[in-house]
C-alpha cells in the first residue's frame, strides 16, 4: 500500500462544490469524494503556512513542535512522520511545497553538514525531496525554493533572472507593459505563462512521473501545491472564468468588531485592502480561477491513477494548509480562528475493502491536521506512537468502525510578528491566542485580554462575539477549563514508548541498584539478589 498526500495551499473548504459551494464546480474533487470520505469539521492546528505544516508533518501541535510562525525552522531532533515511516521501510518523498525552514544553528551545534545525507533529511522534514517548490521572488533568497521549476521554463523558453516572477507571476497589460502579480490590481489579466506551464501544471506532471518511476516497495508521496495561494494571478483562460456576479456574498457583521484585538486587526494594511467591495470583486474571482485550474489538474492526475492501477493500492489524501479569509469578517489573507481559516477541506480514499462501506459518505466529527500522521503510520504498518503523535489515526472512521471521539479540537495561533500587537500595545511572549472549538462553542483564548466566544448553532457565520456577556460566562468558563486542562498534558516526554514507561514502574529501579532494602532477607523476599561479585 502507498499514500498520495495532495495538499493545496490556503483554499478554502467552503469553495469546493462537494462542501456545499454553489458558486463553483469542482468535479474532480467531488469525484475523490465520491470514492472516499468526507471530513467535514477538519481544522488545522495553526492557521498560517508554517506552523500548520509542520504540526501535519510532525503529527503534534505548535506548542509541542515549536515552530510557530513562518520561517521559524522546526528545531534538529524534532521527529517528524518521514522519520517514523523511515523506521517502517516506507519512504516518503516531497513534490511541491513545504513551506520548511532548516535549524541552521541547530545542525552547526551537532556537527551536522548540512549537504551530509542526514543533514538533507533535517533541513527537508525528513522527505526525500523529488521537486521542492515554495515559489522565489529573488534570484538570492536561499530560503525560498523554486529552482527545479525555473529550470523548466527557462527549458521551455520562459528566461529571466526569476522566471517563477517574470512569467508565472507577471502578467501583460492592455497597453503592452508588465504588470507584477504582487499588486491586486493585475488580479484579472492572465500570467505570462500558459496553462500547460504554470505551477500548477508543472507540479501535476511532475507528481505522476514521480509515480511512474515507483516500483513495487511502498511510498508516501506528499504532492503539494503552492496555488491558489497568492500572488492571486492565473493563466488563461482561468483568469476570467469567473466574475464578482459568481462569488458568494460577503460574511461581514455589521458595524465594527467589539474586540479589542479584532479591531487592532481591521485597522492593518492587509484587512483595509480586503474590507475594501472593489478588491474583493477583483481578486476573489481570480482565486476561484486557480482553484478550478487546480480541480481540472487533479482530474488528469485521478485518470492517471485509475488507468494506471494505482487507485488500487494507493491512499489518496486531499487537504489544504488552511483557507482564506477573502474580505470575510473583513479580513484579508489567511489568519485567525474564523471557518475561513482555520476550517479545511479533508478528503480520503482508502483502497481497502474494509473502507468499502464508507465510501461517498460524510463525517461530522472533529478532526485535527495532526491526525494525518497517525493515520499513513498506521496504514503504512508502522507501529503506534501514542507518545510522540498528539493527533488520532483516522483508520476506524475510515473502516465505519464506531468508536469514541474527541469533543472539541485545538488550534493556535502566535501573532508576536503581526502588525496588530502593536495596535494592543502586547508584549511578544503574551501574542499568543488558542482556539478550543466543541462542534457548537468556539472559544478563543487571548492572552492579557477578554476572551471570544462564538456559538456556531444559532451563528454559523460568526458574527456575534460573545466573549464579553455575561450571560455566557458558565461556557466560557467550562471551555477554558478544556484549554487549562490541554495546556497541562504531556507533550514533551517523547523519548520513551507507555510500554518502557510501565515496566520501569513496574521493576521500580534499574538492575544492580537497591534502594531501601534493609537486609539480603528482605531483598530476596523481593524476587532480587545481589550479584556474585559482591555476595561471593
Amino acid at each position: 500500500m502507498n499514500v498520495l498526500w495532495i495538499m493545496a495551499d490556503q483554499l478554502r473548504w467552503d469553495y469546493l462544490s462537494c462542501y456545499g459551494a454553489q458558486h463553483i464546480e469542482t468535479p474532480h474533487i467531488d469525484r475523490l469524494a465520491a470514492k472516499g470520505v468526507r471530513f467535514d469539521r477538519a481544522y488545522v492546528q495553526s492557521p498560517i503556512c508554517g506552523p500548520s505544516r509542520m504540526s501535519f508533518y510532525t503529527g503534534r501541535y505548535v506548542r509541542s513542535h515549536g515552530a510557530c510562525w513562518n520561517g521559524f525552522p522546526l528545531r534538529v531532533g524534532e521527529p517528524t512522520l518521514c522519520d517514523h515511516l523511515r523506521e517502517a521501510g516506507v519512504t516518503s518523498t516531497l513534490v511541491g511545497k513545504t513551506h520548511m525552514r532548516a535549524d541552521l544553528e541547530g545542525m552547526a551545534r551537532l556537527g551536522i553538514a548540512p549537504e551530509s545525507l542526514v543533514g538533507q533529511r533535517v533541513s527537508e522534514c525528513g522527505f526525500e525531496v523529488f521537486v521542492r517548490d515554495d515559489g522565489t521572488n529573488a534570484a538570492t533568497d536561499k530560503n525560498r525554493h523554486a529552482e527545479d521549476y525555473e529550470q523548466y521554463l527557462r527549458d521551455h523558453g520562459m528566461g529571466g533572472d526569476t522566471p517563477w516572477e517574470e512569467w508565472a507571476n507577471t502578467a501583460i497589460a492592455p497597453d503592452g507593459t508588465k504588470k507584477s502579480g504582487w499588486l491586486l490590481e493585475t488580479a484579472p489579466l492572465p500570467a505570462r505563462v500558459p496553462k500547460a506551464h504554470s505551477e500548477t501544471a508543472w507540479l501535476t506532471t511532475r507528481g505522476i512521473e514521480f509515480i511512474e518511476s515507483q516500483g513495487d516497495s511502498p511510498w508516501m508521496c506528499h504532492l503539494s501545491y503552492i496555488k491558489p495561494h497568492w500572488p492571486y494571478l492565473a493563466p488563461a483562460p482561468y483568469n476570467d472564468m469567473y466574475s464578482a456576479d459568481d462569488l458568494p456574498p460577503v460574511n461581514q457583521r455589521a458595524g465594527e468588531h467589539t474586540h479589542p484585538l479584532m479591531q487592532a486587526w481591521a485597522e492593518t494594511r492587509i484587512c483595509k485592502s480586503f474590507a475594501r467591495k472593489h478588491v474583493r470583486d477583483t481578486v476573489a474571482p481570480v482565486y476561484m480561477g486557480l482553484i478550478k485550474e487546480l480541480d481540472d489538474n487533479l482530474g488528469r492526475l485521478f485518470d492517471y491513477l485509475e488507468t494506471s492501477g494505482r487507485m488500487q493500492d494507493t491512499m489518496v489524501v486531499f487537504c489544504s494548509d488552511h483557507g482564506d479569509n477573502m474580505g470575510d469578517h473583513g479580513l484579508g489573507e489567511k489568519d485567525l480562528f474564523f471557518d475561513c481559516s482555520a476550517r479545511i477541506p479533508l478528503i480520503i480514499y482508502d483502497p481497502r475493502r474494509a473502507a468499502d462501506s464508507t465510501r461517498g459518505t460524510a463525517t461530522d466529527k472533529l478532526i485535527e491536521g495532526i491526525d494525518l500522521a497517525p493515520t499513513f503510520q498506521e496504514f503504512l504498518g508502522g507501529p503506534p506512537k501514542p507518545h510522540v503523535f498528539e493527533g488520532r489515526s483516522l483508520m476506524p472512521l475510515l473502516e465505519g468502525a464506531e468508536v469514541e471521539w474527541r469533543d472539541h479540537c485545538i488550534s493556535e495561533y502566535d501573532y508576536a510578528t503581526r502588525d496588530a500587537r502593536a495596535g494592543v500595545d502586547v508584549k511578544q511572549e503574551d501574542a499568543r491566542l488558542v482556539m478550543v472549538f466543541d462542534g457548537r462553542w468556539k472559544y478563543i483564548h487571548v492572552e492579557t485580554m477578554r476572551p471570544m466566544l462564538f456559538d456556531l448553532q444559532s451563528d454559523p457565520d460568526e458574527l456575534h462575539d460573545l466573549g464579553e456577556d455575561p450571560a455566557y460566562a458558565r461556557e466560557i468558563d467550562r471551555l477554558a477549563d478544556l484549554h487549562f486542562a490541554w495546556a497541562r498534558r504531556h507533550h514533551t516526554r517523547i523519548t520513551r514508548t507507555p510500554e518502557i514507561i510501565e515496566t520501569m514502574a513496574r521493576t521500580r529501579e534499574p538492575e544492580g541498584i537497591y534502594i531501601a532494602y534493609w537486609d539480603q532477607q528482605e531483598l530476596e523476599a523481593h524476587g532480587l539478589k545481589m550479584p556474585p561479585h559482591i555476595t561471593g
